[in-house]
C-alpha cells in the first residue's frame, strides 16, 4: 500500500547563492530500494522555459532503472546513482533536466519511477520567459574607487544565442568577459552570464557608461555606473577605526589587546583591525606592517557568524622574524587611502610563547614544545614595557649572560607557571 507524505518547501541561503529545496508536494512512499523513498524538487517554486530543474531521489539503492516523467521536459529524464559522493550521502540519483522551451506559465505533475513503478509525485511549477536583462550590482548607488562591481547578463529568452558576451567602460581597466558558472549561484540558468571587477583606486568621480557587446562586437545594452571617492562629512572618509590589536589563540579576537600582547620570537601573533564605517574599496587591501613580521599582514574582513553584531572587523595572521630580539616593536595599519594611521605595541620575547607558526591560519592552537624563556628575554621584555625604546624607534633589548643552571631552572619554572596559568585562564 503506497504511502504518500507531503513536506513543505524548503528555503536555503548561504555564500551569496540561494538554493530551491522541496516543493509544492515533496513525496516519499515506499520503493523497492531498502526503507523509504524521498524527492526532493526545485522546481516548486517556478522556473522560466530552459531553466533546469534539480531532482533528487533519495534511497533508491544503485543499479536501478530510476526516471523522472512531466510534460514540463522534453522527454523523460534517466536519473544517474550518486557519484562521488560521501558515504553518508546515502543511496540516492539526480539529475537535472531543463524545461522546455515550449512550455506554458503553470503547475505540472512530475512522477518519478522505477523500474516502471511510480514510487513519488510532485509538481513543476513555469513561469512565463522574461526579455534579456543586463544587471550592474552597484547597491543602487555611487561605487567607491577601489570597490569591487558585479556584472550580469541574462538572456535566458526564445532566440538568443551565442556565449561570447564582454562589457567595456572607460572605468575599467581592461575589457571584461563575462562567463556563465554553472558551479555557481545561477547554475540552474544556462544563459546567465556575469563577472566582477575591482574599479582602479584612482578613479575619478563621474558617471561612466558600460556597453555590453555579444558576438562578433555587437552593442547589445547599456548601463551607468557612478563612482565617487568619500569626502569630508561622509562616515566613510575617515571611518570609526580601532586598533590594530591583537591575540594568539585563534577564534578569540575578544581577548585582543592593543598593547602589551606577548609572543615570542618565530611565533605567530593574530592582527586585528575594527571600523564601524570602513571604506568598502579597501576591502581585501588592509595590510599591517612592522619590522617584527617576515612579511607584512593582509588583513581580510570576517565575514564568520562569530563576527555578527560587532563593527566590520578585519583579520590577519603574522608570523615573527626568528632572529628577533626582546622588546616592544611598532604595528602599523594605514587605511581610508592614508587618511587614517594607527599603531599598535607588540612584546616580543626570545621564545614562542603565542601560537605555533603556521597554526594560527589554520584554526588550530600551536602544538608544538616551546623553548623556555631565558631571564635575560623577561628583562627586556620588562624594560620595553617600561617604556623603552630609543629616539630612532630601535626597540630596547636588554641583553645578559647565561646565569648558571639556578637561574635557568627558575626561569623554567616561571614558564610553566605562566602555562599553567594562560590554560586556566583559557
Amino acid at each position: 500500500m503506497k504511502r504518500i507524505v507531503r513536506a513543505a518547501a524548503t528555503v536555503a541561503a548561504g555564500a551569496g547563492a540561494v538554493l530551491l529545496v522541496g516543493g509544492a508536494g515533496a513525496a516519499a512512499a515506499e520503493g523497492p530500494g531498502r526503507g523509504t523513498v524521498h524527492v526532493l524538487v526545485n522546481g516548486a517554486f517556478e522556473n522560466r522555459p530552459g531553466e533546469l530543474v534539480d531532482i533528487d531521489v533519495q534511497g533508491v539503492r544503485s543499479g536501478a532503472a530510476v526516471t523522472a516523467h512531466s510534460p514540463a521536459f522534453r522527454g523523460p529524464v534517466r536519473l544517474a546513482p550518486y557519484g562521488g559522493r560521501t558515504p553518508e550521502a546515502g543511496q540516492g540519483h539526480h539529475a537535472r533536466p531543463a524545461v522546455a522551451p515550449s512550455a506554458r506559465p503553470g503547475a505540472y505533475p512530475l512522477t518519478v519511477r522505477v523500474g516502471g513503478r511510480t514510487v513519488a509525485e510532485d509538481l513543476v511549477r513555469v513561469r512565463a520567459p522574461r526579455p534579456p536583462l543586463f544587471q550592474v550590482a552597484d547597491g543602487g548607488g555611487a561605487l567607491r574607487p577601489g570597490e569591487r562591481v558585479g556584472l550580469w547578463y541574462d538572456d535566458l529568452y526564445p532566440g538568443e544565442r551565442g556565449t561570447s558576451f564582454t562589457v567595456r567602460s572607460p572605468v575599467f581597466p581592461a575589457p571584461v568577459r563575462l562567463v556563465h558558472d554553472p558551479r555557481g549561484s545561477h547554475w540552474n540558468n544556462p544563459r546567465m552570464f556575469g563577472a566582477s571587477v575591482t574599479l582602479p583606486s584612482g578613479a575619478k568621480d563621474g558617471t561612466y557608461k558600460l556597453t555590453l557587446t555579444g558576438p562578433g562586437g555587437r552593442a547589445l545594452r547599456e548601463a551607468r555606473l557612478v563612482v565617487r571617492a568619500a569626502r569630508p562629512g561622509d562616515g566613510d572618509y575617515v571611518g570609526r577605526a580601532r586598533g590594530p590589536a591583537f591575540f594568539t589563540v585563534p577564534g578569540t579576537p575578544e581577548r585582543a589587546r592593543t598593547d602589551g600582547q606577548r609572543v615570542g620570537a618565530g611565533g605567530t601573533v593574530n592582527v586585528l583591525w575594527r571600523d564601524a564605517s570602513p571604506d568598502p574599496g579597501e576591502d581585501g587591501r588592509l595590510t599591517a606592517t612592522s619590522p617584527a613580521f617576515e612579511t607584512p599582514v593582509p588583513l581580510r574582513r570576517d565575514d564568520s557568524k562569530a563576527g555578527d553584531g560587532d563593527d566590520p572587523r578585519y583579520v590577519g595572521p603574522a608570523r615573527i622574524r626568528r632572529a628577533l630580539g626582546p622588546g616592544a616593536y611598532p604595528v602599523t595599519v594605514v587605511s581610508h587611502h592614508g587618511r587614517v594611521r594607527k599603531t599598535g605595541r607588540l612584546l616580543v620575547t626570545g621564545a614562542s610563547t603565542g601560537t605555533a607558526p603556521g597554526n594560527a591560519a589554520a584554526g588550530r592552537p600551536g602544538g608544538g614544545v616551546r623553548a623556555a624563556a631565558s631571564a635575560a628575554d623577561d628583562r627586556g621584555v620588562r624594560a620595553a614595557e617600561a617604556g623603552g625604546s630609543g629616539a630612532s624607534g630601535v626597540p630596547v633589548a636588554v641583553l645578559a649572560g647565561a646565569g648558571g643552571g639556578v637561574a635557568g631552572a627558575a626561569a623554567l619554572g616561571a614558564v610553566l607557571v605562566r602555562r599553567r596559568r594562560a590554560r586556566a585562564i583559557g
